[in-house]
């Protein structure tokens, strides 16, 4: 089953521009649905809510400035709809990046960005990073050299300065294995060994995006923020 996509825009050479990166980044991402406005994502949404069979959308692609709103609301609306968020906007300010960080944003990509970078950054999700820009990250490593607290958040991406972000494990902690599921056990397990996400869907014969939720799941209940912390917490449970 190909993996559902949505790509809110309201430029259509932007839209259509974004489009061909999905394309290109990933070979099972066929359905790509498309909205032009916050009330068009809204209702791709709700048609795609996971009623009657239907599969929700596991990548959605946000533009920050609206035609009725921005696209923030959205990402505040979908904090916990179970898709990788990613902000496709032309805005590489301060004020636009932390708040939409804050709202629930798992990468910030530029659309100026030249079709071969974007493509390699969106990529980057197989691999369990966040698709950040190169003007974006160097954008935050600066802030955090200036003092500003940047770290891994439960889901494995960037938040930055006073948002929530988990509370780093102590590496002696036990492994709580009953919280995991069978299925989570075992991404832990090859997530420890060092495989990737996408050679880890290969192995269990599921989506990569299946095992990304596994993933942002396994990291949430063992309260770790890093591939590092679970697998020292693996390691002391011999499931490595």
């Amino acid at each position: 089953m190909s993996v559902k996509v949505l790509i809110l825009e309201d430029n259509p050479v932007a839209r259509s521009f974004l489009c061909r990166v999905v394309r290109e980044s990933f070979s099972d991402a066929h359905q790509i649905a498309e909205a032009g406005d916050l009330e068009g994502a809204r209702r791709q949404v709700r048609a795609a809510s996971g009623a009657n069979g239907t599969e929700p959308f596991k990548l959605i692609l946000v533009d920050l400035e609206l035609p009725d709103g921005n696209g923030m609301e959205l990402l505040t609306e979908l904090s916990q709809y179970p898709a990788t968020k990613i902000v496709t906007t032309l805005y590489s300010d301060d004020e636009h990046l932390f708040p939409a960080l804050q709202c629930g944003a798992d990468g910030y990509l530029l659309k100026e960005d030249r079709f071969e970078v974007l493509v390699e950054e969106l990529q980057k999700i197989v691999r369990g990073q966040p698709p950040l820009s190169p003007a974006i990250a160097r954008r935050l490593l600066g802030h955090f050299r200036q003092g500003g607290e940047v770290r891994n958040t439960d889901s494995g991406f960037l938040h930055s300065g006073s948002f929530q972000t988990s509370r780093p494990v102590a590496l002696e902690a036990p492994l709580d294995c009953e919280r995991l599921t069978p299925r989570e056990t075992e991404v832990l397990t090859y997530l420890s060994k060092g495989f990737t996400i996408k050679e880890i869907a290969s192995l269990m014969g599921i989506k990569w995006f299946t095992v990304n939720d596994h993933i942002k799941s396994i990291y949430k209940k063992l309260n770790v923020s890093s591939r590092a912390e679970a697998a020292v917490l693996a390691s002391k449970q011999g499931l490595v």
